[in-house]
């Protein structure tokens, strides 16, 4: 046999001899995996044996038990047939405890437990980036006493007029489109109104975003990424980062997530200009009180190392969607509850029309003279709270009012239904 053959054989020896030991590796490192995933679900089954809950799939979770736009009614369901408290299984080594007793929401939400970063929250991160809703500790505490002053009685006081145009100019498209259909879908049109008014109050925003059709794209784009957000939570493939951009919903969500950020840009970029102005930066100094976005920009011109880039995008990005989105899902089911108790929508309505006669705009200080309107949107807020669900990582052990208890670093949900 000749040289190049005994050379060439040694060379396929070798590279087998290779390829043997990757495989021997590869299948070391995924048993060991699997180990690590088997004790680790062990350990969550002892941590929730003391909670009754629905039997579960060791790989799938309860995920199978929900079927399309039915888990809330799934999730009562479970809430009455288990006492305070139980283990929801998103897949086989992830679970939480869904809290809904009031003692057991109080035990949790009376201490200052992080929040569930490792969870849902996650997956939000490149659509809101690390703003006030995400950020915990130190930097939470920071960034909200800056921003706190934003929030002052006497910056809310004149937005009343604001809020009134905007809800006005919505009701009149309402006028016109309810004259051409039987019915009419408020969510969309609520959402404009709501982006319309903290656009104004908070950011400073001249135009009108109930005509504008690049609003109209960013209401589509919050929309799409919520629904997408609820499908990935649900969708244990999709719980990876890597996975889940190889996908066409991971695409979409790239793609909603860069036209929320366009809008925001393009918020921060005109504001910039208008403070550039000749004068104009000199008289936004002077206010005694500073708007939301203007205490940003300031902090960062005053000291470029309190707010990066991204910090500043973040809590735009984060007050953009939290502050319109939860705001129209609060209107829109208390028009909801009040359409479904008429005799209470007329208590109201005679109420409010007692204050303000024919034609005049509600102000300030009307809004402590309608007691009963007042109680009915407490009680719709209680009935649909816009954000129904908070989630917390225990930083050290709970033990609640019944005797159970739960471990340092168990994820709790503390869900208000």
């Amino acid at each position: 046999m000749t040289e190049p053959v005994l050379s060439s054989l040694r060379s396929l020896g070798s590279i087998s001899g290779l390829l043997l030991v990757a495989s021997l590796l590869s299948l070391v490192l995924l048993l060991l995996k699997a180990a690590q995933l088997y004790l680790k679900r062990q350990r969550l089954l002892k941590v929730f044996e003391q909670f009754l809950s629905p039997p579960s799939h060791w790989f799938y979770g309860h995920s199978r038990e929900f079927q399309e736009d039915q888990e809330l009614q799934v999730l009562l369901k479970w809430a009455e047939k288990f006492p305070c408290a139980f283990p929801r299984w998103l897949w086989g080594t992830r679970a939480h405890l869904m809290v809904y007793d009031p003692d057991y929401m109080k035990a949790v939400l009376g201490r200052s437990d992080p929040k569930a970063l490792h969870g849902s929250y996650r997956l939000t991160v490149p659509w809101i980036g690390y703003g006030l809703l995400l950020l915990n500790g130190q930097p939470w505490f920071e960034h909200r006493r800056m921003l706190t002053p934003a929030f002052h009685y006497n910056i809310l006081k004149p937005y009343v007029g604001t809020m009134a145009d905007s809800a006005r100019v919505m009701l009149d498209k309402w006028e016109e489109r309810i004259s051409q259909n039987s019915h009419l879908e408020i969510f969309e049109h609520v959402s404009l109104m709501t982006l319309d008014t903290i656009m104004k109050c908070a950011f400073s925003y001249q135009g009108s975003v109930q005509t504008d059709r690049s609003s109209q794209s960013y209401i589509q784009a919050i929309i799409d990424l919520k629904n997408l957000f609820y499908s990935r939570l649900r969708n244990v493939f999709y719980h990876n980062d890597h996975l889940y951009g190889l996908t066409a919903e991971g695409r979409r969500n790239y793609r909603a997530c860069q036209a929320a950020h366009e809008h925001t840009d393009r918020v921060i970029r005109l504001r910039k200009a208008q403070l550039q102005k000749e004068g104009e930066l000199e008289k936004v100094r002077q206010k005694r009180h500073l708007d939301f976005l203007d205490i940003l920009l300031f902090s960062r011109m005053e000291n470029g190392s309190s707010l990066s880039d991204k910090d500043l995008r973040a809590e735009v990005d984060t007050f953009m969607f939290e502050g319109h989105d939860t705001t129209a899902s609060g209107i829109s089911w208390i028009l909801y509850a009040l359409a479904s108790h008429p005799e209470h929508q007329q208590r109201c309505r005679e109420e409010i029309q007692s204050l303000l006669g024919d034609g005049a705009s509600i102000t300030w200080d009307h809004l402590d003279q309608m007691p009963y309107t007042t109680m009915c949107i407490k009680e719709a807020l209680r009935l649909y709270p816009p954000v129904p669900g908070i989630g917390r990582e225990l930083s050290k052990p709970i033990t609640f009012s019944d005797g159970r208890s739960l471990p340092k670093g168990t994820a709790s949900g503390n869900s208000l239904l």
